[in-house]
């Protein structure tokens, strides 16, 4: 990035491509939107490009990065919030073209018990609170460590901390029937 403030284009592609996927999939985590979350992967490169100039490596790059993909999601569901209706979770498996299977039972049923379970997760985590969902998909999604989760949300590591705990707590709440011990029924 150092050399992009420079004005060296060749860097900036370097950037771009390695890390547009990333950013794309975080995107796409917190919005269930493709198109949208493509759409706004280019508002995030638009505004590194413009934001070129005035760059401080105060923090990793991929923290800088993230604080604006963060903020841009965060603002897009908010908007979305009082616009529209959520997006079905499944969109992406409707569009698909049907994938054809062995003909043994039990690999159709293994298939469907487990897309029926990332189903459940994937509400389980849209349902969360929005710095929780955004914790969540940059601990677990992104690998990322604290210090940097809290760089990009502007709050301390122990925010953080406590972001992920709360969040992590009601996932385990929702999703308790997927455990051994658990009811073995949905709760509500």
């Amino acid at each position: 990035m150092l050399r992009v403030r420079e004005g060296d284009e060749p860097s900036f592609a370097i950037l771009l491509e390695k890390h547009r996927n990333s950013v794309i999939h975080f995107l796409y985590r917190m919005i269930q939107n493709q198109a949208i979350a493509e759409e706004l992967a280019q508002e995030v490169f638009l505004r590194v490009y413009r934001s070129r100039e005035s760059y401080e490596p105060t923090a990793k790059f991929t923290t800088w990065l993230f604080r604006i993909t963060t903020h841009l999601a965060l603002n897009h569901v908010r908007d979305r919030r009082k616009d529209k209706l959520h997006d079905s979770l499944d969109e992406k498996m409707e569009d698909s073209a049907p994938r054809q299977l062995a003909d043994r039972v039990a690999n159709i049923e293994e298939r469907m018990l487990r897309d029926a379970r990332l189903g459940e997760i994937r509400q389980a985590i849209e349902q969360l609170p929005e710095k929780q969902r955004g914790a969540v998909l940059m601990h677990k999604y992104q690998e990322m460590e604290y210090s940097q989760i809290a760089g990009i949300l502007g709050c301390s590591e122990s925010a953080v901390k406590s972001l992920l705990f709360r969040a992590y707590e009601a996932l385990r709440l929702r999703l308790r029937h997927f455990s051994p011990g658990g009811s073995g029924q949905k709760s509500n």
